[in-house]
């Protein structure tokens, strides 16, 4: 069957267009998405801008058009924690339900954690044994770890290189006093939540996830994505350490002009940097594997469980 994902991020909305059935690999068939940055449209109060949601409403609908011109037979639409967190998410989102009639999900941050979780155990399969699954989004950090397909710990904090950014920095490039206070924060943060996750056991392979870390990945030498998605892509700590001191001190025109880094996404990735490098220090990874499965793959393998299998031959 060909599902639909509308995915309404922190920085993103997008919707994948799949084709799939239970028991399969998911197959891409079509990408239509919108750079809305809607973590950067928070006024004060945490409450999203009126032409935030007037953008995210004229796009849906685009996007239900371009659904149903493709063939679209199921559609399914989630949003994250920059409209979970905004204090009028649940009133944008009743808006776009009267308007448009989709029904939008909004996950908590330790389902979406738990999903990202499910999606990179269905990658990499269960000879990889214990699990831990990191992924820098725009608005939060998700951190999991277990043996089977629902992690033992699943986690979510408000650490999203998009949130962080706009929250933390005043000038591109940031100054030194706000990078330090923002490391500090970071790291403060994470260290509450290390001993929860590391009491069930120390991971067997340790897993990222997200358009930060494979970008820190592509910076420091992985293969582009032109190469395929089955290539295998790693990420060391060591260079994390390095870039997330080099990309505070750099434009968004210089960070543009990476391998790998987007205009849109530039702004970000010092902030995304410093939780990528407190993450991995602090639970002792020397290096990370880069999946390029992450929360849109859950949400789509979970449907998929609860269809019927289908008769073959």
């Amino acid at each position: 069957m060909r599902l639909g994902v509308l995915d309404i991020g922190s920085n993103t909305v997008h919707l994948l267009v799949v084709d799939a059935h239970r028991g399969a690999r998911p197959v891409p068939a079509y990408s239509h998405k919108a750079h809305l940055k809607l973590t950067a449209h928070l006024l004060d109060g945490n409450r999203l801008s009126d032409e935030c949601a007037v953008s995210l409403r004229r796009f849906i609908v685009e996007a239900l058009q371009v659904a149903e011109d493709k063939g679209v037979e199921d559609l399914m639409a989630f949003a994250t924690s920059a409209v979970r967190d905004a204090v009028n998410g649940d009133e944008i989102i009743k808006g776009i339900r009267d308007e448009t009639g989709v029904a939008i999900d909004v996950l908590s941050g330790e389902a979406e954690s738990r999903l990202t979780f499910l999606a990179v155990r269905r990658w990499f399969g269960w000879s990889s044994g214990r699990l831990l699954v990191l992924d820098i989004g725009g608005g939060s950090l998700e951190i999991a770890s277990g043996l089977d397909e629902e992690p033992d710990a699943a986690i979510s904090l408000p650490l999203g290189a998009g949130r962080l950014t706009h929250d933390w920095f005043t000038e591109d490039p940031p100054p030194a006093g706000e990078v330090r206070r923002l490391r500090k924060h970071v790291r403060a943060e994470i260290a509450r939540t290390v001993g929860d996750v590391l009491r069930i056991g120390p991971p067997d392979h340790a897993v990222a996830t997200s358009k930060t870390f494979k970008q820190l990945a592509r910076i420091t030498g992985a293969a582009p994505s032109s190469e395929g998605e089955r290539v295998r892509r790693a990420l060391k700590h060591s260079d994390v350490t390095d870039w997330a001191e080099r990309l505070a001190q750099m434009s968004v025109a210089e960070r543009a002009e990476l391998p790998g880094v987007s205009e849109g996404r530039a702004p970000q990735l010092p902030a995304g940097a410093i939780v990528a490098d407190a993450t991995m220090d602090l639970f002792g990874l020397s290096q990370l594997e880069i999946c390029p499965w992450a929360l849109r793959e859950g949400v789509i393998l979970r449907r998929l469980d609860g269809l019927p299998a289908e008769r073959r031959g």
